[in-house]
């Protein structure tokens, strides 16, 4: 029984990750029958928390700097239910560190004044007054185009130029607008000016300060929500990895698996979009830029009093610094701290393949050059890896997605869902929004190429599924 022809009785799942496990758990709510595949030994993907047994006792580190803010009020109550007591309300601290000097994120007028060289605040007061003058005709469709053209050539090559270069590993102008949209909600330096005045308007979420955190680190909503679906009747099979799509004139009737064939009437994926795209035999160039995370402890009770330092010298390695006991006091034990560096590298990369050992020195010399203490440091530390932290948005990359989904779009029971499975830049409570939807339109039979496009299509800060048929 297929999407278009009524309700399934057993979906699989591939990927456990936020979107995976938010789409199992809304089919067991629907009595569908749900068997979770997921590569890793665990689930949880990119949610997940690893935990480091230290000299000093137990310290977590995140796949990043998560932080849990929705505006879906039954995604927030699914989260509360999950965690319970353990879920904590966070104030984030963040600046920018550049050249030796420090940045308040997002920029504050006072700041910016004592601590700009004055030959940028010129350029950018210059910027700001030929701003009118300078807008292209036709909208850049690049990175670089993109913001010179709102926020004026000085403030591009200060805060963007080298440190964007840095965490794509291409040229600026090679990356497309698109991923500036997504990630930066002013619209340009008069926006700017105005957000620095006394009484501006509240933040948009790119900046939010306040958000919900788990007490022992963003997994435990995973862990738990992995939990719940096994007590329900789901099945989770973790180790596992897809090898192929038992399929018959677009339709798809088993699973290939490492550990065997798996019967199903459809199939909810957050593989990524590529990688579903050569399963089930297309050709796709779509790629991904990776992020090795590279975690220590410190003897120390804190390193600053920053959640995160965004490390914009192009010249040093990592391109932001976390410390998670600024999040949670329980992710490290008392009287200490840790330290993670996000390095932007993929696999197969000098840095990459570095070993941990000599890469601990790199970071060494960074941090010096930060102002840690480093002598604090107790020689401790180990790396994980995300080799698809981020979808590489280069330019005329809407081309090749596009022809993504047509080629998936051959299959009447298969939806991708998730950062990976739908290659946009996506948070959490969104990768998790669209799970829901893709179990939503399995359930109630709707057109699916029609609910499908709307799951790939489902942007941040933008609920759509009460106006659509898959409500």
């Amino acid at each position: 029984m297929g999407v278009e022809q009524g309700r399934p009785a057993h979906v699989v799942v591939i990927g456990g990750g936020p979107a995976g496990l938010t789409a199992a758990w809304e089919l067991l709510r629907h009595e569908v029958k749900v068997t979770v595949l997921e590569r890793a030994p665990s689930a949880g993907g990119l949610g997940g928390t690893t935990v480091f047994e230290g000299q000093a006792g137990q310290y977590r580190f995140d796949y990043g700097g998560h932080r849990f803010i929705t505006h879906n009020p039954d995604l927030l109550a699914l989260v509360e239910e999950l965690v319970g007591d353990d879920l904590l309300t966070a104030e984030r601290k963040s600046v920018i560190r550049l050249g030796g000097r420090t940045y308040a994120y997002p920029l504050a007028l006072g700041n910016l004044v004592r601590t700009a060289p004055t030959a940028m605040l010129a350029g950018a007061v210059r910027d700001l007054l030929l701003l009118p003058f300078r807008r292209p005709r036709q909208e850049p469709d690049d990175f670089a185009g993109w913001i010179s053209s709102r926020f004026g050539p000085t403030l591009y090559r200060t805060f963007f130029e080298g440190y964007t270069a840095k965490l794509w590993g291409l040229n600026p102008r090679q990356l497309s607008a698109d991923w500036a949209e997504q990630r930066i909600s002013l619209v340009d330096l008069k926006d700017v000016v105005r957000r620095l005045l006394p009484g501006a308007a509240n933040n948009p979420r790119t900046y939010a300060r306040s958000y919900r955190y788990p007490k022992y680190g963003f997994g435990m909503i995973f862990d738990r929500l992995a939990a719940f679906v096994a007590a329900n009747g789901g099945e989770i099979r973790s180790g596992v990895s897809v090898t192929g799509l038992i399929h018959r004139k677009g339709h798809i009737s088993a699973v290939k698996t490492t550990a065997g064939e798996i019967a199903c009437d459809a199939v909810i994926s957050s593989v990524p979009l590529p990688d579903m795209v050569k399963l089930t035999g297309g050709k796709s160039k779509l790629r991904f830029r990776g992020l090795r995370f590279l975690n220590m402890p410190m003897a120390m009770d804190n390193v600053s009093d920053c959640t995160w330092q965004y490390l914009s010298d192009p010249d040093m390695m990592a391109t932001r610094l976390q410390e998670p006991r600024r999040r949670s006091p329980f992710m490290a034990p008392q009287g200490m701290t840790s330290i993670m560096l996000e390095i932007p590298c993929d696999p197969g990369d000098r840095l990459w393949k570095m070993t941990d050992e000599a890469l601990f020195e790199l970071a060494m010399a960074d941090l010096r050059r930060l102002g840690v203490d480093t002598s604090k440091a107790t020689g401790e530390c180990f790396s994980t890896y995300a080799p698809y932290a981020y979808p590489l948005m280069s330019v005329g990359y809407q081309k090749e997605r596009e022809k993504a989904f047509v080629h998936l779009d051959q299959f009447d029971n298969l939806v991708q869902c998730g950062r990976q499975g739908t290659f946009r830049y996506l948070f959490t409570d969104t990768a998790m929004e669209m799970g829901q939807m893709a179990a939503r339109g399995l359930v109630v039979g709707a057109e699916g190429s029609r609910w499908r496009r709307q799951v790939y299509d489902h942007r941040n800060e933008r609920t759509v599924i009460e106006t659509q048929s898959v409500a």
